[in-house]
């Protein structure tokens, strides 16, 4: 669903930020109307997220594999330009509205390219730990461009979001996005400086699961005004998380617990939060910890919490650490905006819904 562009004040109040991303302008190239730069033939050759430049016309329809990559897609105002996308994407945000004989591949490692070819598209996006390197080779011969974009790495979410915007020709949209991020940053920024940090234990997905330094949800922390009970450890997977000893969570004593549940549009039932929430208090010597003695354990869904490269993420961690400084803010607020006005989610169900814990 295509959005209309909200007011130049918001749009003048964006951040300038550096982007890798870039549009380059082919022999004889011009700009044109929407900012990016083409050729005589319409073409416009982008530098993805692997500095691979990539040229193609201009894009009517596309195969987006990634969850995050579409919401952004979706976000910038082109989601109604996708016509095919991997089984998580369905999984994950049904809200989008694509069906069964729409999804090119069990997950972004394993692609159907008959299926992808069958659907005639424009570009194919794919991120960097996803098969693209096969893809590349496979679509060749098909002439289907593949770009990497990477939207759930938050050390490039400008790049990402100019990337997508240049791609689709939706730099307005990009900008919005943009916009409302640094919106977000801002408002966490002001507030936690000159406080004291926070120690937090935030736990992705499976228990004892945490994340290390490198990784975003401890740039998260670190933002909010926390800081990372892990935060002098090194190591763990590509993204940067590793499974601990418990018994190190309960010597390291977090004042704030967060347990991140996979990303689903769709909310967790009730009594499944209820006892996952339990679960983690009633842990051998958990019950002693700072976190659960002040009744300061959080389970959230990622598709909140992870959402527009973790920026909602931020503003409530730093709600949950630093109460008094955020008394005026109300994070579901950036969570309703976020769903309602950039994913066109109908009957959002509200921020209950995938964060509890706390006060909430």
């Amino acid at each position: 669903m295509k959005r209309s562009i909200r007011t130049a004040a918001l749009l003048a109040a964006t951040l300038v930020l550096a982007a890798c991303g870039q549009v380059s302008v082919a022999d004889g190239g011009a700009a044109d109307p929407t900012g990016a730069a083409t050729d005589a033939s319409g073409k416009i050759t982008v530098v993805d997220d692997q500095d691979r430049e990539v040229t193609f016309g201009p894009v009517e329809r596309a195969v987006v594999a990634l969850s995050y990559n579409n919401e952004f897609v979706q976000a910038i105002g082109a989601g109604d330009r996708v016509v095919g996308v991997d089984r998580g994407t369905f999984q994950r945000a049904p809200y989008l509205g694509f069906t069964e004989d729409e999804i090119v591949g069990e997950s972004i490692g394993e692609l159907n390219y008959e299926a992808i070819v069958a659907l005639e598209p424009d570009v194919v996006i794919i991120p960097r730990n996803g098969t693209w390197q096969e893809a590349e080779e496979r679509l060749a011969e098909f002439d289907i461009p593949v770009v990497v974009v990477t939207a759930w790495d938050f050390d490039v979410f400008p790049e990402t979001v100019e990337l997508l915007g240049e791609v689709f020709a939706e730099p307005e949209g990009a900008d919005e996005v943009q916009g409302f991020y640094d919106e977000i940053f801002t408002t966490v920024a002001e507030r936690v400086e000159g406080t004291e940090p926070v120690p937090v234990y935030w736990e992705t997905e499976q228990p004892y699961l945490t994340a290390l330094p490198g990784s975003g949800f401890d740039q998260i922390i670190t933002a909010a005004g926390g800081t990372n009970i892990f935060g002098e450890v090194t190591g763990g997977d590509v993204q940067h998380e590793t499974t601990v000893d418990p018994a190190a969570v309960v010597e390291r004593d977090p004042a704030v617990i967060v347990h991140e549940m996979p990303p689903s549009a769709a909310p967790y039932g009730d009594q499944e939060i209820a006892d996952l929430t339990a679960g983690i208090v009633a842990r051998p010597g958990w019950s002693n910890i700072a976190a659960a003695k002040d009744e300061q354990v959080y389970v959230t869904n990622g598709w909140a919490t992870s959402g527009l490269s973790k920026a909602l993420g931020a503003i409530f961690l730093a709600s949950w650490l630093h109460p008094e400084e955020f008394s005026d803010v109300d994070p579901a607020d950036y969570l309703q905006r976020w769903a309602t006005e950039f994913q066109g989610v109908p009957d959002y169900a509200g921020a209950d819904a995938y964060v509890s814990g706390g006060d909430r």
